[in-house]
């Protein structure tokens, strides 16, 4: 690839078993997605000079869907949260250390959550980085022409990215629209399901048992008892 040594995927044990079980667990959709998170990750914090490991960096974009694979997704946790915890539970079997396991988990947690991770440590940072490059091309000016050739070449986008990515983040929480709530995701449920009703923040304060204005039972909001 035409971009520098130290955006390239590690040459690592550790690496090359994390390639293989995402590999194995994913789509080719997400796994060349996350591999593309992971190259305008690198490339990112490369430019911005930030000091990170490569490979939590790797661990935490390719784990970063994982959540929205149907053997890896929980009935009631955020996708992310799912990926989240595939990853600590794959880290931990390969003896990586506990503070290690906690970034690369808040990086997957942490990645639908915007204005947060940029603030945070650098393989938090650059996996949003990677995401909001890839998904939504926030960034996709400060990437050169070369940049962006390079890593699409190697991990291809298919022709309808755009659209078939909003199918994919569909397909995977469509069986639990509840663990959207605050979350970019309502909005890809929203996209998708015209039944849809999105809980509102508003309503399940007002809807509390707190005393102090009305009750507002049967608000929908699924977050009050």
């Amino acid at each position: 690839m035409s971009f520098r040594f130290e955006a390239a995927i590690p040459d690592s044990t550790l690496a090359r078993a994390i390639t293989e079980f995402v590999r194995d667990s994913e789509t080719e959709l997400l796994f060349n997605h996350s591999s593309r998170v992971y190259q305008f990750g690198a490339i990112a914090g490369i430019r911005r000079s930030l000091t990170f490991d490569r490979e939590l960096l790797y661990a935490g974009a390719m784990f970063h869907d994982l959540g929205l694979m149907p053997d890896h997704s929980s009935a009631t946790e955020r996708f992310e949260v799912d990926g989240a915890n595939a990853a600590r539970d794959f880290l931990k079997a390969h003896k990586v250390p506990e503070a290690d396991i906690t970034t690369v988990w808040t990086a997957i947690a942490l990645h639908t959550t915007p204005g947060i991770p940029v603030h945070m440590h650098p393989v938090v940072a650059l996996v949003t980085a990677g995401v909001e490059m890839d998904v939504l091309g926030l960034t996709y000016g400060q990437y050169s022409d070369a940049e962006r050739e390079a890593v699409v070449s190697a991990y291809p986008r298919t022709p309808d990215f755009k659209e078939d990515i909003i199918q994919a983040f569909y397909d995977g929480i469509r069986h639990k629209p509840d663990t959207t709530f605050g979350n970019v995701k309502a909005d890809v449920i929203a996209d998708k399901d015209p039944s849809f009703r999105r809980s509102n923040f508003c309503s399940v304060i007002r809807a509390s048992r707190w005393p102090g204005g009305a009750h507002e039972s049967g608000c929908g909001c699924g977050q009050h008892a």
